[in-house]
């Protein structure tokens, strides 16, 4: 196969895979997950490697939604308290220092949310409530999981930042908060 062949053939897989995960979200924990953030007055996020990237790109989108938002490793994050949300992603439920960050969280009183590949883990079984993403994790994923072709914990990483996206559009709605709102909250300086 040439490029162009294997091009077709791998972005044709990943959209597949992308589709079955979407097919497979279980919406009643998306609805309480939505719920949650319209809810709360303050969310602190957090997430490592490439999870943690998608979960920061929604740290900045609940922000342009009008939400306070926190990331977690901010210098100026302010403490946690009771009445406060905590979105944890932790893809295979096994990442120590995410596992100890909610149970600090739980100490303070915050409602705790994991979103995880891998929902039968330590982390997730702390939390209030799991979003459950049906993706191939990396370092373990739950057996209704959408397997991948894709290495390490790609259909994950790829799928959340899509998944927040799309809970992002749905907080627009339900919030009535119009994108140039949003717009107006983005950063002006750069």
């Amino acid at each position: 196969m040439d490029i162009k062949e294997k091009y077709e053939s791998l972005y044709q897989t990943i959209l597949e895979e992308h589709r079955a995960v979407f097919e497979k979200q279980d919406i009643c924990e998306l609805t309480e997950f939505v719920k949650k953030i319209e809810n709360a007055d303050r969310i602190f996020l957090m997430g490592v490697g490439r999870e943690g990237i998608s979960t920061r790109g929604f740290a900045m989108r609940l922000m342009h939604l009008g939400k306070e938002s926190h990331w977690i490793w901010d210098d100026t994050t302010p403490g946690m308290h009771k009445g406060d949300l905590f979105i944890a992603t932790n893809g295979s439920g096994k990442i120590g220092h995410i596992t100890y960050v909610v149970e600090q969280a739980k100490k303070a009183g915050a409602d705790v949310v994991v979103v995880t590949g891998d929902p039968g883990n330590k982390c997730p079984a702390l939390a209030d409530s799991v979003l459950f993403v049906p993706a191939a994790v990396f370092n373990g994923t739950d057996k209704r999981a959408v397997p991948s072709v894709q290495p390490m914990g790609n259909l994950f990483e790829q799928h959340l930042y899509m998944l927040f996206d799309i809970i992002v559009m749905i907080l627009e709605e339900d919030m009535n908060v119009s994108h140039a709102e949003m717009e107006k909250r983005h950063r002006n300086i750069e």
